[in-house]
């Protein structure tokens, strides 16, 4: 049994360390994708779903519009009440600014307290139309919500509600994937890890490509990705995997796809 186990830790070690390269002495790894989730914060039924799985999207191009009947109702109503609350201020101001006019005549022919009593209505209608210019702009950003847009270009890469169906707040509809946020992941053996530097640059191959591309290195992991089940004596540490992600220039990515295997080398 014991010598069952150990064949079977020494089989899974000579396993990972060759993910970390290939005969020729480059690099294995892959192209990940880091997706962006559009989602609205409001609820309501997919009326219209603008693009499709594949589709490429410029910034700022709509994606999807939920039914937003009951919120155009508020941004309506909305509009309304601010209307009549500065119609309101306009005529207990103008009233304040003439019994102001009054008071201050010789004569004395208006009272302290119906000056007070006007001046506090004006005040009162001052504060009303604050409140209902906030209730204005939270029914337009309310309104407004219900329609999302592409938050940089890129490629549709899933849609996960058809349009009929009902949408959850907080829940994406669309998944996007613009080209800057595609990366090449690859796994350099310890041994090799100080020839690698944040900001330096890689060539990455994937399989089938008629050239290959440059990427530069923007992160290297801090621990290993592989540790074996003995102390890190010389023999073993050879095992020893570090991951490593290096970005593409837009029109490259533009050629790449998340998912791909590649073999990554080392720039001098």
């Amino acid at each position: 049994m014991r010598r069952l186990q150990l064949i079977s830790i020494l089989a899974l070690a000579g396993l990972l360390a060759g993910c970390g390269k290939n005969s020729s002495g480059d690099f294995q790894g892959y192209v990940e994708g880091e997706y962006v989730y559009v989602a609205a914060p409001l609820g309501g039924t997919l009326i219209n779903l603008a693009v499709a799985r594949g589709d490429s999207v410029t910034n700022g191009q709509i994606l999807f519009e939920l039914e937003r009947a009951s919120e155009a109702a508020s941004l309506e109503q909305a509009g309304k009440n601010l209307a009549l609350a500065k119609t309101n201020l306009n005529f207990s101001e103008t009233t304040f600014q003439r019994n102001l006019v009054l008071r201050e005549n010789p004569a004395g022919i208006i009272s302290a307290q119906d000056l007070d009593k006007s001046r506090a209505q004006r005040d009162a209608d001052d504060a009303q139309t604050a409140v209902q210019a906030a209730a204005l702009e939270k029914s337009k950003w309310s309104f407004e919500q219900k329609q999302q847009f592409a938050p940089a270009a890129g490629q549709v890469h899933d849609t996960l509600y058809r349009q009929g169906e009902f949408v959850a707040a907080g829940n994406p509809v669309v998944v996007l994937l613009p080209p800057e946020n595609l990366k090449v992941r690859f796994f350099v053996p310890q041994e090799k890890l100080a020839q690698i530097k944040v900001g330096g640059t890689v060539s990455v191959k994937p399989d089938g490509a008629a050239k290959p591309f440059s990427a530069t290195v923007n992160y290297i992991s801090t621990q290993a990705e592989y540790t074996p089940p003995v102390i890190y004596s010389r023999e073993t540490r050879a095992n020893l995997v570090f991951m490593v992600e290096a970005k593409f220039s837009a029109a490259d990515a533009a050629e790449l796809r998340s998912g791909q295997p590649v073999d990554v080398e080392l720039k001098n």
